[in-house]
């Protein structure tokens, strides 16, 4: 047990540069809400329903992040920082990670029963601050949600998310990235080469309107005779 312990810590470590050492990692609120979660969820399993909503409100009270006893969650997840809420019927599976004020919520099932309300979120995804990801849909392997998103569609594979409603990138992340990004927005080359088509359009744009300019210019010259011409007679 305290060897998962450690290799639990290390990973968060390893998605955060800020700590120095694992014992700081024991200070952060998203690892005690995952500790709480692994007890109540256990109880909940047992249906033990009220002493698992016990431990469910005392852990929201110490650690403002709201994780429902049904809900089940894989290895190494890591919350940095909190006010984070995850829904009973949600499924979270290894090395995800979710930053700060995100909604893994439900929706009203049209037939009135429970079901399965809540997202289903794979392996190494990586969730930004804000993001809603709403009903009973899948978040594919190592997709990125990009902050205030909201997602209520399936999330394809490696796909980065962006925007209301959420919308993929033409940053295709299972291309070129196979690691952790912080924050789930990549910015590196991918993007500086959209940015440098951004620049090519904008530079052609100009050029363009240099060129109007003169037409426009060559124009007014040319009619300036006439019009000299027309008083004189």
């Amino acid at each position: 047990m305290l060897e998962r312990l450690v290799a639990y810590l290390d990973s968060v470590k390893a998605r955060d540069p800020a700590p120095r050492s694992r014992w700081e990692v024991l200070t952060y609120p998203g690892v005690w809400a995952v500790g709480y979660h692994r007890i109540a969820h256990w109880l909940f399993e047992a249906e033990l329903f009220f002493l698992a909503r016990l431990v469910n409100h005392w852990s929201r009270m110490f650690t403002a992040i709201d994780i429902h006893p049904g809900a089940k969650i894989g290895k190494n997840f890591f919350i940095d920082h909190g006010f984070s809420v995850i829904g009973e019927t949600a499924e979270i599976g290894d090395n995800v990670t979710i930053y700060q004020c995100v909604t893994l919520g439900g929706t009203n099932p049209t037939n009135g029963k429970g079901g399965k309300r809540h997202p289903t979120i794979s392996d190494d995804v990586i969730i930004g601050s804000g993001a809603q990801v709403i009903g009973p849909i899948t978040v594919g392997r190592r997709a990125r949600i990009g902050a205030n998103a909201v997602v209520t569609d399936e999330v394809p594979e490696g796909a980065t998310m962006i925007g209301l409603k959420a919308r993929s990138t033409l940053v295709p992340a299972e291309e070129w990235v196979k690691e952790f990004i912080p924050y789930g927005t990549p910015c590196d080359d991918p993007c500086e080469s959209t940015r440098e088509l951004g620049r090519d359009c904008i530079e052609k744009l100009e050029n363009e309107l240099k060129q109007l300019r003169a037409e426009v210019t060559a124009l007014r010259a040319e009619r300036e005779p006439v019009r000299r011409s027309g008083t004189e007679d």
